[in-house]
């Protein structure tokens, strides 16, 4: 019999609190390798901060976050985290901007050639080789987003860690930069975890959605997951992709208006030609 495949990332029974306010507790979660796992729920349930503590930039207050067979202890040389703001440098043009996370400490070390050839190879792959020479002030949002990507990118992540990076572009930038994603995952396989509040988003990339929320003045915890397992391109999943956005619809607002899930459920699993009803769920067809 195979054995499983181990996860790049996991955590067992994380918990953080802060400033004598509990916010999140209990979180169980494995990253695998070419996978998009992708965390929604209400604001501020803690979201953000569960991914900072995935990333290393804060420790948790209890629990265990490991990459790989090791402890978690700080930023990684193998994870790569890219936020809403892309935080691009001014004084420095788009190709440098890109291989500035070559210079992070930990970083392993790279000949000037290998650096070179390692920038070149993801601005051609986000579409801005034609552009490398040009500053922030001179490329638009996406363009900008497109650059953080490839900064990302660039150091070989086996982890990227993406908390809203497309939240602030128009739609149909972020329907490009969902694609180009998309593409980079299945080509470069690392494991995957993005924050978004958009449910399409969601419902488009990922192989796992993964719910947290919490009841008034409890800490978050995991709500629900959903297993997604239809083929990509999904925009054509018409019927299956509307049946799941019921549930994660009715789901979130169930959190929303009563300040928590009812328990933790089981989760649920939608598969091609499953038509209108994901199982384990009570959506009407």
């Amino acid at each position: 019999m195979a054995q499983p495949i181990a996860p790049l990332l996991r955590t067992d029974a994380v918990s953080l609190s802060y400033a004598g306010r509990d916010i999140f507790a209990g979180i169980d979660l494995a990253l695998h390798a070419g996978e998009i796992v992708s965390i929604i729920g209400p604001s501020g349930a803690g979201k953000s901060s569960l991914l900072r503590v995935l990333a290393g930039l804060q420790a948790g207050s209890s629990g265990h976050v490991r990459m790989g067979d090791a402890a978690l202890t700080g930023p990684h040389p193998d994870i790569a985290v890219a936020f809403q703001d892309a935080c691009l440098l001014p004084w420095l043009s788009v190709e440098h901007n890109a291989a500035f996370g070559l210079d992070f400490r930990r970083q392993p070390a790279t000949t000037r050639k290998e650096r070179h050839e390692r920038v070149a190879r993801m601005l051609d792959a986000v579409g801005l080789s034609h552009a490398k020479h040009l500053f922030p002030a001179q490329i638009s949002g996406g363009m900008a987003q497109r650059v953080a990507l490839a900064r990302c990118m660039a150091r070989q992540p086996r982890v990227l860690l993406l908390d809203e990076p497309f939240g602030a572009l128009d739609e149909i930038t972020r329907a490009d930069m969902q694609t180009l994603l998309r593409d980079i995952v299945r080509i470069h396989r690392p494991a995957t975890l993005l924050i978004t509040h958009d449910l399409d988003e969601a419902l488009l990339l990922s192989d796992r959605i993964i719910l947290l929320g919490a009841h008034a003045g409890e800490p978050a915890r995991i709500a629900h997951t959903w297993h997604v397992t239809l083929p990509h391109p999904r925009e054509a999943q018409v019927e299956a992709m509307g049946a799941l956005r019921v549930d994660l619809v009715r789901r979130l607002r169930e959190l929303v208006q009563t300040g928590g899930p009812r328990a933790v459920t089981s989760p649920s699993s939608i598969h091609p030609n499953e038509g209108n009803h994901v199982p384990g769920t009570n959506v009407p067809a």
